[in-house]
């Protein structure tokens, strides 16, 4: 019989990242709080960049693109947002998406598989992915649900179940 298996990653849906920061930029816009202090919200590159004329506006702003992340069904984890600097008369918050499993999470995942996890199942590092593998699809059920329960500060999906 053979193995089943199923792949371990941390991908970003860019079009919902992209909806959550349209309905920021509206909420923004539309909200009496936010008149006249300069908030703003944009692309810049890769990154997310949030403006503002106060520090206090800037978290408010970021507060909204997190609500707004959630709301999509999206994890919290995929933001790694910057302090505030101040940049001239305005503060600036620069907001990255953390994409792909490093090594070092990889490996931390992997130990936690072989420790905690049932016997037999392995788990194979394949670039900025795990495949996890064993006879029995229970084992592998387990494994979900193991690592479901811990709080490791990456987004994971679970992937290719067969």
């Amino acid at each position: 019989m053979a193995d089943s298996s199923f792949d371990i990653v941390s991908k970003i849906d860019r079009q919902e990242v992209d909806n959550a920061l349209n309905q920021t930029v509206k909420e923004v816009g539309h909200r009496f709080d936010f008149k006249g202090t300069g908030a703003g919200i944009a692309w810049s590159g890769k990154d997310i960049e949030i403006r503002a004329n106060s520090e206090e506006r800037a978290k408010a702003v970021l507060d909204v693109l997190r609500d707004k992340i959630v709301k999509r069904g999206l994890s919290l984890k995929i933001l790694d947002p910057s302090e505030p600097k101040l940049s001239g008369k305005e503060y600036r918050i620069m907001v990255s998406l953390k994409e792909g499993i490093d090594q070092e999470h990889a490996k931390k995942i992997s130990k936690m598989i072989r420790d905690e996890g049932p016997k037999g199942v392995k788990a194979q590092i394949m670039g900025e992915e795990l495949r996890v593998s064993s006879k029995k699809k229970d084992d592998l059920q387990a494994v979900i649900s193991l690592l479901k329960g811990k709080d490791l500060d990456i987004a994971l999906q679970f992937v290719n179940y067969r």
